[in-house]
């Protein structure tokens, strides 16, 4: 992805500036909204390294694969908490569109965020809002 092209997240600002120096490791989420943002950019653009090392451990596969019938178009984020995220991510496969739901959850791991699952996955923490 060329650095100055808009970022996926839908942030508004570039690629290079807001997901694209997280996924160079040049700075750290400050929050987890600012992570989820950056996971969603690093699936839309092709960056699963990134996915893997911002997943918990413990809730995370053991390999990551891309799909090449699947393109994401779009991200909105619906509500966020300190550790929680809720979004909406458009996508098309194979010419049809699509989007997938999710409430996340997050956790500061060694002083980074993590992913650590969706909200309603029973091995996730419970979140109360």
């Amino acid at each position: 992805m060329a650095l100055q092209q808009p970022c996926p997240c839908g942030s508004g600002g570039t690629y290079d500036a807001c997901c694209g120096r997280l996924h160079r490791g040049a700075a750290q989420a400050e929050t987890a909204e600012e992570l989820m943002r950056s996971r969603y950019a690093a699936y839309a653009v092709g960056d699963l390294d990134h996915v893997f090392r911002t997943w918990h451990p413990r809730t995370r596969p053991d390999d990551l694969a891309p799909d090449p019938a699947l393109t994401w178009t779009g991200l909105t984020v619906v509500a966020a908490g300190e550790d929680w995220v809720e979004f909406v991510a458009a996508y098309e496969r194979d010419g049809r569109p699509g989007e997938m739901r999710e409430r996340s959850v997050f956790e500061r791991r060694g002083g980074r965020w993590v992913y650590v699952g969706p909200a309603d996955d029973p091995g996730a923490p419970r979140v109360v809002t």
